[in-house]
């Protein structure tokens, strides 16, 4: 997923669609290096929604979260993978809706362990997880999984120039 397949213009004050590359070059610029906070929402069982601050960090087009695997987040994207991400980006409102899944795979997570470190977050990669001396409370004590979010649609609100909202989806 690099670019959407499809976008619709949201603004209802005349101002023109939103170009994806303005959220994700923010993501990719500011995710790792700017203290911004994720919200991930996830799903109880019974619909009610679930909604805690994670470290995200967007690398090679996707973005990335953890958590630890006693922590509720965790164990709801066990049983449903359905979830949604918001971030205030500078001068966008993003939320990314889709799902995520725990990455397994032990060089994925050696790499993005090192562009963390390499930001400030002195994390390790320990095999399929990762471990450091601290995290946020919200993660649950270490080791932590490492997820990928897998954007199905994404919405953008501008707060800054040029001003609109759109509407991004990235399924086939």
């Amino acid at each position: 997923m690099t670019e959407p397949t499809r976008t619709r213009n949201l603004d209802i004050y005349g101002h023109g669609e939103l170009p994806w590359s303005r959220a994700r070059d923010l993501l990719a610029r500011d995710s790792a290096s700017v203290d911004l906070t994720f919200f991930l929402t996830t799903v109880h069982p019974d619909g009610r929604p679930h909604t805690a601050g994670v470290g995200a960090l967007w690398d090679s087009e996707a973005l990335y979260f953890t958590s630890g695997p006693g922590t509720l987040k965790s164990r709801l994207l066990a049983t449903n993978a359905a979830c949604s991400v918001g971030v205030r980006l500078q001068g966008i409102d993003l939320t990314l809706e889709g799902s995520a899944t725990r990455v397994a795979d032990p060089a994925t997570v050696a790499h993005l362990a090192a562009v963390y470190h390499a930001n400030g977050w002195p994390v390790t990669a320990d095999g399929d997880t990762f471990t450091a001396p601290y995290s946020a409370p919200s993660a649950g004590p270490p080791p932590w999984y490492v997820y990928r979010f897998d954007l199905r649609t994404a919405f953008g609100i501008a707060t800054a120039e040029p001003h609109g909202a759109t509407r991004w989806d990235f399924s086939e």
